[in-house]
């Protein structure tokens, strides 16, 4: 508790030192602290008596969530597009068809979302025209958010107050945190150490990127924690549910091998794969009858501007780039991809999806070296569920990569080696040391 109340003290510290354009630097200092702090309350914890755990885990949460509301978004203006696109849908526009600088959409800004005059010197501010800039990133750009998104965005524009501007976003996203938490708890007490849901609910990533960033990637945790553990006895209804997760983000369609896990009959196969396309077409598919322009919109242009198209861009596919020639990263991303995933399918624990679906959602990590932090979420979620901690330096090095790179040249390939190094390390000395194997799988007695 003692450790628990340091952490939540320290993360009220960093959200409020600065953000991403200025004050980074105690940003990341006080934000590295708290990670010390979350592993050793992490650690203290394999003691505590079972009959506490629940409780400890569900307020150690809400006290930590809690700290991502002191301040207005650091490191992050996506919930501002989030905002933007929700009041879009409001005025019965699909959210495809405009940019947010589009003149047609003129008559639907205020002040807050387009600020205007002096107020558009600020280095977080994009310009839209003259005189008039924006919270909004990329403005010129059409959305790239997939339908469910863009519902979520609708119903919290629909429920929020007059006013309450980026607040309603950060407390849609402290309510997701808490009932991912709910939700992990529930599995863990029938399958696993309900301990382990602290990995989720006392991160450090939580409060920054679900709560305080307010990342809708928090939304398809939620979703997709549900579908692993629907999936275990309910096949079809859970892989519906993952097909609503990732019409909610993208990411949690890394999910699939992990679900598939065990699966050997060509009808435990379509009973994972049908409900989930299903899922995913029927969302879309008003969208594409609503809007004139393609449901996509941004995607393409932002594969491309992260370098997933182009492996010599930046630190995209920095570890591989160590070993082999550029041109050779993307062919090996692929069939490193597709090994793993056929090995999470053969040789996976159809009772524990989630132990491959970490697999192959850590593997890919490493290999794409994603630069930008939130995409972790899932990741600490699926930690939660399997119990693997030493797969938690991906989600530190994602922050380590987005938060110094103004400030320390290359930092995703250092971050990144040093999470492989702790996954490799992990995994031996779980081999070689049976209380480590079994520390975070069985339920504490």
């Amino acid at each position: 508790m003692v450790l628990l109340a340091m952490l939540a003290a320290v993360l009220v510290l960093a959200v409020r030192e600065g953000g991403y354009f200025a004050g980074l630097a105690g940003l990341s200092s006080w934000y590295a602290a708290s990670w010390a702090l979350f592993a050793a309350a992490a650690w203290t914890f394999r003691r505590a008596p079972a009959r506490h755990t629940v409780a400890l885990v569900v307020a150690g949460g809400i006290a930590v969530a809690a700290t991502g509301l002191v301040a207005a978004p650091r490191t992050s203006t996506d919930s501002f597009r989030y905002a933007w696109d929700g009041r879009v849908q409001a005025a019965g526009i699909s959210p495809y068809d405009h940019a947010p600088a589009d003149p047609a959409l003129a008559p639907l800004r205020d002040t807050w979302l387009f600020p205007t005059g002096p107020a558009c010197g600020k280095p977080d501010l994009a310009a839209v025209s003259d005189g008039v800039c924006t919270r909004i990133n990329r403005p010129q750009v059409h959305t790239v958010y997939p339908p469910a998104g863009e519902l979520y965005f609708l119903l919290v524009h629909a429920v929020s107050p007059d006013g309450v501007r980026h607040k309603a976003f950060q407390t849609g996203g402290a309510v997701l945190a808490l009932a991912t938490t709910l939700v992990l708890l529930r599995i863990l007490r029938r399958r696993g150490d309900p301990r382990n849901a602290a990995y989720w609910a006392w991160c450090p990533a939580v409060p920054v990127e679900a709560v305080n960033n307010a990342h809708a990637d928090v939304l398809a945790v939620l979703l997709s924690a549900a579908a692993l553990g629907l999936t275990v006895r309910h096949r079809v209804a859970g892989s519906a549910l993952l097909g609503l997760a990732t019409a909610a983000k993208l990411l949690p369609a890394v999910l699939i091998p992990g679900v598939l896990s065990g699966v050997r009959r060509g009808r435990d196969a379509a009973a994972t794969l049908l409900p989930a396309a299903a899922v995913l077409a029927a969302l879309y598919l008003p969208y594409i009858l609503l809007s004139h322009s393609s449901v996509l919109g941004y995607l393409g242009g932002y594969a491309e501007e992260e370098g997933y198209q182009d492996a010599s861009a930046d630190n995209r596919y920095a570890l591989l780039r160590l070993v082999l020639p550029d041109s050779w990263s993307v062919p090996a991303v692929i069939t490193v991809m597709i090994a793993v995933s056929l090995y999470a399918i053969r040789r996976g624990d159809p009772e524990r999806p989630w132990s491959g679906a970490l697999l192959v959602t850590g593997t890919a990590f490493l290999l794409t070296t994603p630069g930008y932090s939130w995409y972790a979420l899932l990741l600490v979620a699926l930690v939660a569920l399997d119990g693997r901690w030493e797969w938690l330096g991906i989600a530190v090095a994602g922050a380590a990569a987005y938060l110094t790179a103004q400030a320390v040249p290359d930092p995703g390939t250092i971050a990144y080696a040093l999470a492989a190094l702790a996954v490799a390390c992990g995994g031996a000395a779980r081999r070689g040391f049976p209380m480590l194997r079994a520390f975070g799988q069985e339920p504490a007695e």
